[in-house]
């Protein structure tokens, strides 16, 4: 977990959309089968792409008005930010190729 962050409504603002660097924001849940089907691919891209990508892991049971912001009403959805804008959504459990398709040309 090279450049994983733990994202809630306290550093969203600063860790997320004020991040020199594009931030892959997995809206996920303890209870979400999928969303740990995809947990250890994040984990690897966060190592293969330090300094180029950050893994923000936000958990929609505990920052709700987040998901409800973004319009995340299925998890787990994957959000890439880049200059404090979305800049590509992937709803749903992706193998390694297709979440690295959702970020590869911003890194």
């Amino acid at each position: 977990m090279a450049n994983e962050i733990v994202v809630t409504t306290d550093n969203f603002e600063s860790d997320v959309l004020g991040s020199d660097t594009p931030v892959l924001v997995d809206f996920w849940a303890d209870w979400c089968m999928p969303c740990k089907m995809i947990a250890p691919v994040l984990e690897e891209l966060s190592t293969e792409y330090d300094g180029k990508l950050r893994i923000g892991k936000l958990d929609v049971d505990a920052q709700g008005d987040l998901a409800i912001k973004f319009g995340v009403h299925s998890i787990p959805t994957l959000i890439l930010f880049k200059g404090g804008e979305e800049v590509g959504r992937r709803v749903g459990a992706a193998p390694k190729p297709s979440i690295v398709e959702l970020f590869a040309e911003h890194v």
